[in-house]
């Protein structure tokens, strides 16, 4: 019986990306792949010319069963998202849970993630913190800000470039303007940057510079 490894992809920089990682990619059976395009970049950087095969969130529920049932007659596959570690707001969950529901074994190994680096260089409180990842962005959006404003943890939001000032707006108006926050943006890549001060002076900042890259929002709880 193979197993479902879970591998975790540079976030920017391809050097980190681990000896393990790159060894699985190696010698599995097959890997699959958010984008095949995306991670056909990383493979060729290091000669890897394991097959791929497409799994994302758009055939991810229609494919699950059938890797499932694949993984308990053949070899190990990898499970790679386009960066950072699979199932951490990128597809991966579902079929983890139908592996697992099938008696077929899952690791996940360690490595890169979007938002450790981000909490670490905010500055903020640490030892306790909760993970959002992207807010709802339509249906209960404002419940969850509403929810959010007697939060006591630092929490830690992901968002795109073109709803980071909207996200930013909401939640100084959902927790205070006033609030101690940072933004990462672009991490582990040549333009990364992290911006710290409140809720307010990052609108006025983020207005001011066009947002770009991928972005990691951390805000101190109450």
């Amino acid at each position: 019986m193979g197993k479902l490894i879970v591998v975790p992809t540079p976030v920017g920089n391809l050097e980190d990306i681990t000896l393990r990682a790159l060894n699985v990619l190696k010698t599995c059976e097959r890997i699959l792949a958010e984008d095949t395009r995306t991670s056909g970049v990383l493979l060729k950087h290091f000669g890897i010319e394991t097959p791929m095969q497409s799994h994302h969130k758009f055939n991810e529920h229609q494919t699950a069963q059938s890797i499932a049932q694949r993984l308990k007659t053949g070899g190990d596959m990898a499970l790679i998202s386009d960066a950072g570690t699979p199932a951490i707001s990128d597809p991966g969950f579902l079929l983890v849970r139908t592996c697992l529901e099938e008696g077929v074994e899952v690791e996940c190994l360690p490595g890169a993630t979007a938002f450790v680096p981000a909490l670490v260089e905010s500055g903020l409180p640490n030892d306790r913190f909760c993970f959002e990842g992207f807010l709802p962005q339509k249906k209960g959006r404002q419940t969850r800000l509403k929810e959010l404003a007697e939060e006591n943890r630092t929490m830690v939001f992901y968002e795109s470039p073109y709803r980071v000032v909207k996200t930013l707006t909401q939640l100084a108006g959902a927790l205070g303007g006033g609030r101690r926050a940072s933004v990462s943006r672009e991490i582990s890549k040549i333009y990364a940057e992290t911006v710290r001060g409140s809720l307010d002076e990052l609108i006025r900042h983020f207005t001011e510079q066009e947002p770009k890259g991928e972005f990691v929002i951390v805000v101190a709880g109450l």
